[in-house]
Parts: C-alpha cells; structure tokens; sequence
C-alpha cells in the first residue's frame, strides 16, 4: 500500500508537465494560425485597394476633339470621337457655306448627329447646307416650330432627303463613340425659343462639357431642381454671354474650369454682358471667346484637356 501510495503521488506530477507541454504548444501553433491568417486576409485587402485605385484613373483609347467654330454672333460646334462627327448648330443663314467647306476640309462625309438646339436663325441657319451636303445620322430638335423662312428651309431639306427628327427625351443618353451624351433639357414653350434649347451634357472618361444653346435661369432651375449632375469641366456659356442665363446658382453647380463665350465682335446686344463677366472672373474660371479668340479647339484623353486658340479662323459669312 505504501508503494502505491508514493507512486501515487508522481502521477499528478507528470500530468501536470504534460499539460503544460500541450497548452503550450497549443498557444503556439494558435499563434502561427493567427499570423497565417492575418497574413491571408491582408493580400485580398490590398489587391482590391488597387483594383479600386486603378478605376479611378479612366482611360480612353480614343481622342476627343471639340471646335466651337468662329461664326460670329451664331452657334457652330464640331466633336469627333472614334471617327463619327456631332455637330451642335450651325450658326446664321450666310454661315452654312463655309461651315460646309470647313467640315469637307476635315475629309468629313458623315454627320452622325445633328443637333438644332432651338428654331432661332443664329442657331439653325445653316442647317439646310448641312443637309444637304452630308449623310445624316439622327437630327435631334426640339417640339417646337416657327413660320420663319430659316425654319422651313430646313424642314424642307429633311424632307427631300426621307429624314426624321427626333425629340430629345429628357434625362436619356446616348453614346458616340467612347463619348457619352444625357439630355438635360429641352422645352415646349412656342412662346420663348430660347428655353427650348436642348441642353447636352458630354462625358468622356473623367472629363464633361457642357453644351447650352440658349437655356435660361428658368432651364438652369429646372436642372438644379431636377437634381440632375450639372458639373463639368468645360461650360459653353448659354446665349453668347447674356444675363439671361448663367445665374450664380447654376455657376456653383456646374463648377467648371474652362467658360466658352461664342459671340460676335461689337455686336449690338451688348454680349457678353458685364454681370455674366464678373460672375465667371470672381469664381477664377478661365474665359475664351470666339471674337477675341476665334475658333477654339479642344482636344482631350479623357483626363486632360489641350485648348488651342486658332485666331485667324474665322468662318462668319
């Protein structure tokens, strides 16, 4: 009994550095799997951070280019992207000609999308040559009609070529290209042309233009309220730089680096005005103008913008 009895007391001794030896052993290996898995779990964290990163940085295998022509007190405004050609008006009844020649200069058969942002002389006047001269794509006005001479012309070119117009539906967008463009407005109202216009937004890769006809305060409250996203890079300021549009409000939302003034030398409205002026410079948004500058000439990667001043390039009949 005495024997069992002191043998009896060595057991707990061996259990005891036993157990020990297992929990220790146990803690390390926990603490290699802690490790490994930490290990495993930040290689996934990091490739999504640059997946993430990368995504932010667009690139566009493809170039943009925007001529907003010297037609005087008019609107004429040339994009190409990826070989397909918009053109967005086409300044007064004596531009039509050489704004022909200019476009067959640039070896251009095709125009894939004409836009008449609304039914004044100054936009649509040149219109008809454009018709006539070139294929057309899809002809984009707005609902509304005037018994001008201008207007009918170009009625009368659509129809003797078997073409449509289409109506611009407001909010939905369409591609040229890699060249993304949403309709942000474009009215009903016989009574006022000038809010009729059709108002596009064009984003390509991080960059986006906007391009304005003559859109009013009462369009650019429209699009605020509507909460449609109005920044952009590039803005053509609506109605030649009258205080009729470009109310601070739209500048704050639209927030842009570059302001396009397509206007006429000593013209006899008084464009640009002064206010709409002194709201671009306060804000240090740099300014050119048609008459100052003549035809200027955007080129863009998608992530940067090259604006060329071509000021001997005038294409006012």
């Amino acid at each position: 009994m005495g024997r069992r009895k002191k043998y009896s007391k060595k057991i707990p001794n061996i259990v005891y550095i036993l157990i020990t030896i297992f929990i220790a052993f146990s803690v390390y290996v926990g603490s290699e799997n802690i490790q490994n898995n930490n290990s495993n779990n930040l290689s996934p964290s990091n490739e999504t951070n640059v997946i993430q990163e990368s995504k932010m940085d667009i690139t566009v295998d493809s170039e943009l280019k925007i001529y907003y022509l010297n037609v005087g007190q008019a609107d004429s405004i040339l994009i190409q992207n990826e070989g397909q050609n918009m053109l967005i008006d086409a300044g007064n009844n004596a531009d039509g000609e050489n704004i022909v020649e200019f476009l067959q200069s640039l070896n251009i058969s095709k125009i894939d999308f004409l836009v008449g942002t609304h039914p004044h002389e100054d936009h649509i006047g040149g219109l008809d040559d454009i018709i006539n001269n070139f294929d057309i794509g899809t002809i984009y006005m707005p609902k509304v009609a005037t018994t001008t001479k201008t207007f009918e012309d170009v009625l009368d070119a659509i129809e003797n070529k078997s073409l449509t117009v289409t109506t611009p539906e407001i909010g939905k967008s369409f591609n040229m290209g890699s060249a993304n463009f949403q309709i942000l407005s474009a009215g009903t109202d016989e009574e006022d042309l000038n809010s009729c216009s059709i108002v596009l937004k064009l984003t390509f890769g991080n960059l986006a233009y906007l391009f304005t006809g003559d859109e009013e305060t009462v369009n650019e409250e429209q699009m605020i309220s509507s909460g449609y996203d109005l920044s952009a890079d590039v803005l053509k300021v609506a109605h030649h730089g009258s205080n009729t549009s470009t109310s601070e409000e739209f500048l704050n939302k639209v927030s842009p680096d570059v302001a396009i003034i397509m206007v006429g030398r000593d013209n006899s409205y008084g464009h640009p005005h002064s206010e709409v002026l002194n709201r671009l410079e306060s804000k240090n948004i740099k300014i050119y103008r048609t008459d100052t500058d003549g035809t200027i000439l955007i080129t863009s990667d998608g992530n940067k913008n090259n604006i060329q001043t071509l000021t001997d390039m005038s294409l006012n009949g």
